[in-house]
């Protein structure tokens, strides 16, 4: 019996027997479409303050959404969420405290330190570290001044500043490791989910059929900007627009398998960087010798357009793409053919459409708050729900939380009517 499968069975029979108590008393029934961190997180709020009668209703046969992990080539990768970010701020975040005192995972610094040494030409060879060294500091002060602007503007204007846009190989893969580097029972595929007054009612690909008072969807972005879910009736025009109006970032980590190693190690040479005159081709590699010694395992990142060309080619396309750009990097090596390869495919997965939610330009505090309301019975929760912490975990986790005050407020205080702000208050 797989893992998912016999979760699944328990949280069944505990939902039915909890189902019962909760009957008896008149508590709320609520169906959770979803079970990534967001809905986990929902649910488990939902159960904390009294609202046991509920069910999560997953697509795929196993829990944690766009946190995957898998083996390859003998070593466990996570194909998306693979950073815990923002540990030393003035607010722990909370996912790794579960990291560290609940799951008591093993954890890694990433070194990012010696980009300046470890940045690599087009047709092969080394840029001098001075010379790389100075395009990071001048595009570290072109950001510091930007904030400062930034900071100086109207809410709704302040995050529409654009970054610089370099046009020279080694200044753009600078440029896209600062910005564009940085920023998913058996399955039960809900088709629709019809909102009255009185009730919800959501139906699944396979013919069942749930009813309950309310509903909370903590699907992507990227499915609710496509019609997999059918809402009756139509979600209202305000609703439809503030979903759009947000942008599905695709992020592709590509593992890559050698018989041998044939990159520099040691101290300052996790991460090297490709410096192509093609803007995000195979630009940014991390080896994993600190983490798996001996595993000759490479990883290679690619973002938005160049992610979408390589999930519709073959994995063979892409796996003598990634060589040849290695045997350009290091002319003097004898680079052998990589033996496996990996490739996420997350954009093309209609379960999820993408792998984070973006942050346009020109959209503020006013717009989230739209795409977090709730729409009678039916509720949003998911990291594109959160205001400062959209496209990482801690966000899902934190809108998971968020999203079931509101739905708590309202079923056992009858506060239910959800207030947003003018966008230019």
């Amino acid at each position: 019996m797989k893992l998912s499968v016999a979760i699944a069975l328990v949280l069944l029979v505990a939902q039915y027997a909890s189902s019962l108590a909760a009957a008896a008393a008149g508590g709320p029934r609520v169906i959770i479409v979803g079970a990534g961190m967001s809905g986990i997180s929902a649910g488990k709020r939902l159960s904390d303050a009294g609202i046991s009668d509920f069910v999560i209703l997953e697509a795929t046969d196993r829990i944690g959404g766009r946190i995957h992990k898998t083996n390859f080539a003998g070593v466990d990768v996570e194909m998306r969420a693979n950073w815990v970010e923002g540990v030393t701020g003035k607010e722990m975040n909370p996912i790794w405290t579960i990291v560290n005192d609940e799951l008591k995972l093993r954890t890694f610094n990433s070194d990012y330190d010696h980009l300046a040494n470890n940045t690599y030409k087009q047709n092969g060879g080394l840029y001098e570290e001075a010379f790389v060294q100075k395009i990071i500091d001048r595009a570290d002060e072109v950001e510091e001044s930007g904030g400062k602007l930034s900071a100086s503007l109207h809410a709704s204007g302040s995050e529409d500043i654009m970054p610089w846009g370099p046009s020279a190989a080694v200044d753009m893969v600078i440029d896209y490791c600062k910005y564009d580097y940085e920023f998913a029972e058996p399955p039960r595929v809900v088709r629709d989910i019809t909102y009255l007054p009185r009730g919800v009612t959501v139906k699944t690909e396979d013919g069942q059929i749930y009813r309950a008072d309310y509903v909370m969807l903590s699907v992507s972005l990227g499915v609710l900007q496509t019609d997999l879910i059918r809402f009756k009736p139509q979600l209202p025009a305000w609703k439809i627009v503030s979903i759009y109006q947000f942008d599905m970032s695709v992020y592709t980590k590509i593992f890559l398998k050698f018989p041998k190693r044939f990159w520099p190690e040691g101290p300052g040479t996790e991460f090297f960087l490709y410096a192509s005159g093609r803007r995000g081709y195979y630009p940014v590699w991390q080896q994993f010798e600190k983490q798996y010694p001996g595993s000759n395992v490479l990883l290679v990142t690619v973002t938005d357009e160049e992610s979408r060309r390589i999930e519709q080619q073959s994995d063979n396309q892409t796996r003598a793409e990634a060589v040849e750009v290695l045997r350009k990097m290091f002319p003097g090596k004898q680079v052998p053919d990589a033996t496996d390869i990996l490739v996420p495919r997350w954009w093309s997965n209609r379960f999820f459409k993408g792998t984070f939610s973006n942050w346009p330009i020109g959209v503020n505090r006013y717009e989230y708050d739209q795409i977090r309301a709730p729409v009678g019975r039916v509720y949003f929760t998911g990291e594109h729900t959160s205001e400062h912490y959209n496209g990482y975990v801690h966000g899902a986790y934190l809108a998971g939380i968020d999203s079931a005050d509101i739905l708590i407020k309202c079923a056992q205080k009858k506060m239910c009517k959800y207030i947003v702000q003018g966008k230019y208050k």
